[in-house]
């Protein structure tokens, strides 16, 4: 995807806008900041009406689908996708069983990837691409429905969340995350995406999270980014109350925050060996 063979491009996406009002209020910082070029908002997220509301004001931050099948309510009726007892979704380990199992209704998972896509939409944002909540569309069973609803709704955008392995080795648990991964995109086939959907070209962001080490980490990503297109993920967000009930990942989004909003990092971003994009530059 890149304009020449030397040029580099790079987005950084902040994940799980709408999740909760202090993740949507540090993404919104991240990207006044210069930091934050793109985000992916949850449609059935606590505080999606907020999202839009900020995401409307700001215009200048690209926006994509974060689509969730595993985490609070639907928009539909999806028994295969829900717990009959608390009509919540299954979390991604009951929903990977399910899927590799044959217990995903395609239809029903069809019918709640448009459901999300058309929320998004009908709220006036211009959709830039489509990424998944704990990366679930990657999985066996989920990954051709979702490609094929992608492309059928016009997104040209789909996130391949492809790491590479030697990045951080030592960090157990961001390795194990990428193996993971990487098994299910090869069951699924999702090395390769159907035309007419595209990627960027590099995929950076599992191995950085964890807090502690997130500046480092960002630092030296920035400073070896390949040539093309990286994508960068990324969770700002203010820690609190609310969040720490939906989500373990919680006390580091408020270090990646301060990272992301620090004169450092701005100071780096500014210097000009590559250019800050998001999914709708391309």
């Amino acid at each position: 995807m890149a304009d020449t063979p030397d040029a580099r491009r790079l987005i950084i996406n902040a994940d799980d806008f709408g999740f909760s009002e202090g993740v949507t209020r540090g993404i919104v910082e991240a990207h006044v900041a210069g930091s934050v070029t793109s985000t992916s908002i949850m449609a059935n997220g606590i505080d999606w009406q907020n999202a839009v509301a900020r995401a409307r004001a700001l215009r200048t931050i690209g926006v994509g689908v974060h689509l969730n099948l595993v985490q609070g309510r639907p928009l539909l009726r999806v028994p295969s996708l829900t717990d009959a007892r608390t009509g919540e979704f299954f979390g991604l380990g009951a929903l990977a069983r399910r899927a590799l199992l044959g217990r995903v209704e395609a239809r029903e998972l069809e019918a709640e990837t448009i459901a999300q896509i058309e929320r998004v939409r009908a709220s006036g944002i211009a959709v830039t691409h489509l990424d998944s909540h704990r990366h679930a569309h990657v999985l066996p069973g989920i990954f051709r429905t979702v490609s094929r609803v992608t492309a059928e709704a016009g997104i040209r955008v789909l996130r391949v969340p492809r790491e590479p392995l030697r990045l951080n080795l030592l960090d157990l648990a961001a390795t194990d995350r990428k193996i993971v991964i990487g098994v299910a995109l090869r069951a699924s086939r999702g090395w390769a995406l159907p035309e007419p959907l595209v990627s960027a070209d590099h995929f950076r962001g599992i191995s950085l999270q964890g807090g502690r080490h997130f500046e480092a980490r960002l630092r030296r990503t920035l400073d070896t980014l390949a040539p093309g297109v990286t994508e960068l993920m990324v969770h700002p967000g203010h820690d609190d109350a609310v969040l720490a009930s939906l989500d373990s990942y919680s006390w580091p989004r408020a270090i990646e925050l301060a990272v992301l909003t620090s004169g450092e990092v701005r100071t780096r971003l500014a210097r000009g060996d590559f250019t800050l994009v998001n999914f709708g530059d391309l």
